[in-house]
């Protein structure tokens, strides 16, 4: 072969030889950070360095110690106005938002004089009775007409009792425009504002969400294939992500005896979206770690070499 003729094959191999070297050099740092930037390469569960020689792992989600509370409405409507923000400390039954209840504050002045006309009628039919009674002792009226003078006050009663029933009702209906917290703690998300419509019902968004974050919780998902492994009496620690330093001793809580299809996913190259996890429940003291509701943990649980015995 020629000089010429050799050229061909020997590009191809250099070239060959250069792509290798950086599909290596890639994934070797692909995951670095820039020149010059605070953010590293994240620690995988198998990178983080824990006391357990034998141990099952899992990726949890920080929740308040009352759970995350979606807040909703009862019925749907504009809303009038936000009585908190971000991060708010509330009681139970303090005001979060109030719906456009126009509607029925005009309804009450009808309803209200609708009890003013039946508690007049009603002492109109009393009087009448009365005088019933005395006409009666005279043999004025016959037996029939006492009698129908008497049903007249029950059914005249029986008529205030409703106008007052309508007039509550009216009430009740305001007040449930009015959405209150269902429990002591922080507001921890408004996604809703003056002027927009509050549909009532289960929402992929909630309009609000509250809890009592005095102490977290930790939902920690296990794969079904591991769940056998985890022991509720067993030492658990908490990772914050990113961040191995940063560690917290679990206290359990509780196991949710289902093994449910996997919802949420940590983005990982080599996860299954299609497996199912065991849920399990720790909590620790908010002082203990500076993480936020809603961030991710790494969770290691201790775990014996064989399964335990249930």
């Amino acid at each position: 072969m020629t000089p010429r003729q050799l050229l061909l094959p020997v590009l191809a191999i250099i070239g060959l030889g250069i792509a290798v070297v950086a599909v290596i050099q890639g994934e070797r740092g692909g995951l670095l950070s820039a020149p010059g930037s605070d953010v590293g390469q994240q620690p995988s569960l198998s990178q983080v360095q824990t006391p357990f020689q034998s141990q099952v792992a899992g990726t949890g989600a920080v929740e308040a110690g009352t759970g995350n509370i979606a807040v909703g409405t009862p019925v749907s409507g504009i809303v009038a106005a936000v009585a908190v923000r971000w991060g708010d400390r509330i009681e139970a039954g303090a005001t979060l938002f109030r719906l456009d209840d126009r509607d029925l504050q005009a309804q009450l002045p009808l309803a209200a004089a609708h009890v003013q006309e039946a508690a007049a009628q009603l002492a109109r039919s009393k009087y009448q009775s009365q005088l019933t009674d005395k006409l009666r002792e005279q043999h004025v009226l016959s037996e029939e007409q006492f009698r129908d003078r008497r049903f007249q006050v029950q059914i005249d009663e029986a008529a205030l009792a409703a106008a007052r029933a309508e007039m509550e009702r009216i009430r009740v209906e305001i007040d449930r425009r009015t959405v209150r917290a269902p429990v002591a703690g922080r507001v921890l998300q408004i996604n809703v504002r003056p002027g927009e419509f509050a549909e009532s019902g289960v929402l992929a968004t909630p309009l609000m969400v509250v809890g009592d974050d005095a102490r977290l919780r930790v939902r920690v998902d296990v794969d079904e294939n591991d769940a056998g492994r985890v022991d509720p009496s067993a030492p658990a620690i908490a990772v914050v992500r990113g961040r191995p330093e940063l560690r917290t001793a679990l206290r359990f809580e509780s196991i949710e005896p289902y093994v449910a299809p996997k919802k949420s996913l940590t983005g990982d190259t080599t996860e299954r979206s299609d497996s199912r996890v065991l849920q399990v429940i720790y909590s620790f003291e908010r002082a203990e770690l500076p993480v936020y509701v809603g961030q991710r943990l790494d969770v290691f649980i201790q775990s014996p070499a064989t399964a335990p015995v249930r």
